[in-house]
């Protein structure tokens, strides 16, 4: 039993006058908790992707109905509309509880349903939920009668429930930790199709045998005439000392305070172009002696994990969704509309910025928005004519955060692709290389947010520790490149030569700045000295 709701925060429960067993056979109960209710619910919520649009109605599309011994649970799928003509799907679990069987105070809405007093409460909030859940993927049988599928995966080895509890801060999506051993995500935005973390997953786990993801063990869908729409996703859960972000901004960290303890002078530091491939012992000892040798050992192993990533995801000939492609004229067109718009989004978004812009990144936007002809001829002039590697499907929204890190090793986790493009954009073949850019921007911003996150802490100007900066950044790109194609083209992943490599780099490395400088302009503006620098460094502006 939870600590006792507040009876202040919900007053004047809403009457229904149907039992919860029927709730979702009742127009009027399911007009009124989709309007009266849900609105002021699904707003707050950290999985809501509305919150920058104005909500226009929330429509129940589709319920199913899910009983364990002692409760009766629903499945909701709702369809969120806009204001601004566009709509998006979410899922929510609900439950009737009565306030004795509660195991939550976060409450959806007190109401009186049949005359039985009781409280509407998000389901997974409730272990008899979550146990229901776990034991309907264990026990997963074909059900021809309902539209609601439980798979169980091959390296499913739990036998019993023994106890779940939520993963940390609720996000996007909603994990549920099993036994200590294995995580449930349950997806909170949906898409009528496949989602591409499941499918990837089940694909590098089942059919690959790819080792250094966490392993499928089960899933949670529905079958609809217009495709399988995913809900939940069960993995194994990989022993971590947390992403790689935090790992590299403690190394950066370390670096630069480096710079003072060893009396380096960044002036004599060794400069290298951007994409010279460096063997360890190609690496100057100056590096060496500033940086330390164990980084870049990380970033080796990082670079084959994610070389041995793609081998696995273009290295199939049976299942068409992973079959490796040319380029063509048709992916030409995708490519250049996709980067032209979304390039005179970011212009406009920058223009209605600018006022709040001043020192460097004012500077850099004026050469940027000085430069803008130049970028959008980068991204028009992709020849697929020239390419002779070969398109895959990839991460997609590949960086830091992305990796766990584990000892020595790394763990690649969620495949579910950028969230700014459409499920069909994410299920589009791309250069792997597309994945490396946006690992190197990934170096790039964990380099940059540890001198914006320090202040005074190194005893240099600012200009130096940009200049150090650049120079650490190229040899972390060296040292992960070099390995990423050695070991991409032992393992036969068609990348092109080196000059298609270092093309397709460039390409990839600004089409992921322009995407981060939205992100930046809309949510905090001083740092899209980042991306903008970024930018100006590709473009040699």
């Amino acid at each position: 039993m939870v600590d006792k709701i507040n009876e202040a925060e919900y007053k004047n429960p809403l009457v229904f006058h149907t039992d919860w067993e029927n709730a979702f056979e009742d127009e009027s109960f399911i007009k009124i908790f989709a309007s009266d209710i849900l609105e002021n619910y699904i707003i707050n919520k950290r999985w809501y992707g509305g919150k920058a649009s104005t909500l226009k109605y929330i429509e129940v599309v589709h319920s199913f109905k899910i009983t364990s011994n002692d409760n009766t649970y629903y499945g909701v799928l709702l369809e969120v509309n806009f204001k601004e003509a566009f709509y998006q799907h979410y899922f929510m679990p609900l439950a009737f509880m009565s306030e004795e069987d509660l195991d939550t105070n976060t409450i959806i809405a007190p109401v009186v349903m049949n005359e039985q007093e009781g409280y509407l409460v998000d389901a997974l909030h409730q272990e008899d939920f979550r146990k229901l859940l776990f034991e309907k993927i264990i026990h997963s049988k074909k059900d021809e009668a309902s539209k609601v599928t439980f798979h169980k995966g091959k390296k499913m080895h739990s036998k019993e429930y023994i106890s779940s509890h939520f993963m940390g801060v609720e996000q996007s999506n909603t994990s549920i930790v099993y036994n200590d051993n294995l995580v449930l995500k349950i997806f909170r935005r949906i898409y009528i199709s496949m989602n591409p973390d499941y499918e990837i997953s089940r694909f590098l786990t089942e059919r690959m045998n790819f080792k250094h993801s966490p392993a499928y063990t089960g899933s949670i869908s529905i079958v609809s005439s217009e495709g399988n729409i995913t809900l939940g996703l069960m993995q194994e859960l990989v022993p971590n000392q947390g992403d790689a972000w935090k790992y590299m901004l403690e190394e950066v960290d370390r670096i630069f305070e480096n710079l003072n303890t060893k009396k380096i002078s960044i002036g004599k530091l060794p400069e290298i172009e951007l994409f010279k491939r460096l063997k360890l012992n190609d690496v100057p000892h100056e590096i060496i002696d500033w940086a330390g040798l164990s980084v870049f050992l990380k970033i080796q192993t990082l670079a084959t994990r994610t070389a041995e990533m793609h081998i696995a995801l273009g290295s199939d000939i049976h299942e068409t969704a992973f079959t490796p492609l040319t380029y063509n004229g048709d992916y030409s067109v995708w490519l250049k509309n996709r980067l032209t718009y979304q390039f005179q989004n970011r212009l406009n978004i920058l223009e209605n910025n600018l006022h709040k812009l001043d020192g460097l990144e004012l500077e850099l936007a004026n050469k940027f928005l000085d430069h803008k002809k130049e970028i959008r001829k980068v991204f028009l002039d992709f020849d697929w004519t020239q390419m002779k590697s070969e398109r895959i499907r990839i991460h997609g929204d590949y960086h830091l955060g992305q990796v766990l890190v584990n000892g020595d090793d790394f763990y690649i986790l969620d495949f579910e692709g950028e969230p700014e493009s459409t499920i069909r954009d994410r299920k589009v073949k791309q250069p792997p290389l597309k994945d490396v850019a946006g690992m190197f921007r990934s170096f790039h911003y964990a380099i940059y947010a540890t001198i914006f996150n320090s202040n005074d802490k190194y005893p240099y100007k600012q200009d130096e520790l940009f200049q150090a900066s650049e120079i650490l950044y190229k040899y972390f790109v060296g040292v992960f490149l070099n390995t990423y194609t050695e070991v991409a083209q032992a393992g036969n992943l068609n990348i092109g030569y080196q000059k298609e490599i270092d093309f397709l780099l460039r390409y990839c490395l600004l089409e992921k700045a322009i995407y981060e400088l939205g992100y930046e302009l809309n949510s905090r503006p001083r740092w899209s000295v980042i991306p903008l620098r970024g930018i100006a460094s590709i473009m040699n502006f």
